[in-house]
């Protein structure tokens, strides 16, 4: 397992749309940019990819960033000029592996992913899971098939419950590994 230096993320945040007005760096994980500026109208991704959260310490809604210009961040899929904390994520190179639980504290069926998976209902015939292990790499779930819906950042570790990774509720409709996409 590899993760490159964190040197190689940047993402800023500008007041204005089409990269205007007052704006701010970030080369690494931040719990709190409320104190760094007011709203955020454009985001430019220049290296890296980063969740950010409409909340502050990681909370709220997530968005995924890949790099690329965004001049009209309030524009995309629900989204509000409202951004609190973002996060790094790390670039990964070796094997992925998840396992996905029926019930909660990794109890139940077990199913176990190392891929893409655009439908979880058609591959397991759950679309309900409480719990995961996440061994290797970094992953997003998505609410609905086909990557489609909100989405939760998912890395290593332990998530005894769905409300880890969400408040919502157990539906997953699909999940993808992130790669260098």
């Amino acid at each position: 397992m590899t993760y490159f230096a964190s040197s190689l993320y940047q993402i800023i945040f500008y007041e204005d749309r089409n990269f205007g007005g007052r704006h701010h760096e970030c080369m690494s994980d931040c719990a709190d940019l409320h104190s760094m500026f007011n709203n955020c109208r454009s985001i430019r991704v220049e290296s890296g990819m980063f969740m950010i959260y409409d909340r502050a310490s990681y909370m709220g809604s997530q968005y995924f960033m890949r790099r690329g210009e965004y001049s009209d961040y309030m524009s995309m899929a629900g989204m509000t000029d409202c951004v609190r904390s973002c996060r790094m994520i790390p670039m990964h190179s070796g094997n992925f592996r998840m396992r996905l639980y029926e019930h909660f504290d990794m109890g139940g069926r077990m199913m176990e992913l190392m891929d893409d998976c655009p439908n979880l209902v058609d591959r397991f015939r759950l679309s309900s899971f409480n719990s995961c292990n996440v061994m290797d790499g970094h992953w997003l779930m998505f609410e609905q098939p086909n990557y489609k819906g909100r989405h939760w950042y998912l890395r290593p570790g332990e998530y005894r419950s769905y409300k880890d990774w969400s408040s919502m509720n157990s539906k997953i409709g699909s999940i993808r590994r992130i790669m260098d996409l």
